[in-house]
């Protein structure tokens, strides 16, 4: 699998995600509200799992296919028993690898 590639400080992560969400991710692209030194270790790395368990769905579902798929299960669970973010918070505690900053 190709290696994510993370865009820090992301302005479009700012422009598009509400308050509460810190990141995003579009196929293999993670784009992150704060700077790395802005996250604490562990939650920095945390979210690098969650964001590259999305970047893992694109790549299984196609990225239209993500999408769709992303946007018809939000509309029937919400945010917190979506499949694919309960999928990405079990992520949380693998290893980290297949990241460029």
């Amino acid at each position: 699998m190709e290696k994510a590639i993370i865009h820090w400080n992301s302005k479009l992560a700012k422009l598009i995600l509400p308050r509460k969400f810190i990141a995003i991710t579009f196929g293999k692209q993670i784009f992150i509200k704060r700077m790395p030194e802005e996250i604490e270790e562990l939650s920095r790395e945390r979210l690098l799992r969650h964001e590259k368990k999305h970047s893992e769905q694109y790549a299984r579902y196609g990225f239209i296919g993500f999408l769709i798929r992303y946007l018809i299960l939000w509309i029937k669970y919400g945010y917190k028993d979506h499949p694919l973010e309960i999928e990405a918070r079990l992520a949380e505690n693998s290893s980290l690898d297949h990241y460029e900053a």
